[in-house]
């Protein structure tokens, strides 16, 4: 592998420990995102991003993100490419919101904030992993969506409903890029996947057999092996 430190950034709704499975291998940093009484805009989470860079004296970082920590990725791109040497897009997409999927978010958010995340598994969970996913994987990530803080779930959709088109930032990075995504991906399909590598001007792209939306927690070996192969082949 490249001698660029990894920073991997987690899907929504969940934390850093959806990460865990691909520790050993690739030994990322895996910093939380949170909005607290800060105004919903990713960009906020960008900077937090730069300042953890900053803080740890890394100049330049390969750049990884699965579903809403992809879209976290762009938006350092738009803040400071300079800091990324490469990129990993895992389960993720270019585009903003539609109307709909922006009032769904904004809707979310509020019932989120009235009642607590005790109802987002059910309503989340067979829409973010494959059919037929292993029973420990299931509760994993039910168990991680029932960990969350409320107002950071309902930060993090609002946050998300408002962000931008992320093609034409794509389309300048000139860096090596990997685009990852479950075979059995309904939200951000296979072919999604692909016209987002064909944004990038050095992408490779992969698609992990067996896996949802969340291919990094759903099969981390698989998704592990394809980063690292992949590091040590564009030497990033």
């Amino acid at each position: 592998m490249g001698s660029a430190p990894l920073v991997l950034l987690h899907a929504f709704p969940f934390d850093s420990r959806m990460w865990d499975g691909v520790r050993d291998l690739l030994k990322p940093i895996t910093p939380d995102q949170r909005g607290g009484d800060r105004s919903p805009d990713l960009v906020t989470i960008a900077d937090d991003v730069l300042g953890l860079l900053d803080e740890r004296g890394i100049e330049r970082a390969v750049l990884g993100g699965c579903s809403m920590g992809g879209y976290v990725a762009m938006a350092v791109l738009r803040r400071d490419p300079s800091r990324v040497a490469g990129l990993v897009l895992a389960d993720t997409r270019a585009g903003a919101d539609a109307a709909e999927v922006r009032a769904n978010r904004l809707a979310m958010a509020a019932r989120v904030e009235a009642e607590g995340v005790g109802w987002v598994p059910d309503a989340l969970v067979s829409g973010l992993l494959a059919p037929g996913a292993d029973a420990s994987v299931v509760e994993r990530v039910r168990e991680l969506i029932l960990a969350q803080d409320p107002a950071e779930v309902a930060w993090a959709q609002r946050a998300m409903a408002v962000r931008p088109d992320s093609a034409e930032v794509l389309a300048g990075v000139d860096v090596p890029a990997l685009v990852l995504v479950g075979e059995h991906d309904g939200l951000t399909p296979p072919a999604l996947a692909r016209e987002l590598a064909g944004v990038l001007r050095r992408a490779e792209y992969v698609e992990l057999a067996g896996a949802g939306h969340l291919s990094p927690l759903e099969v981390p070996e698989a998704f592990a092996g394809a980063v690292a192969d992949w590091r040590r082949r564009v030497e990033v």
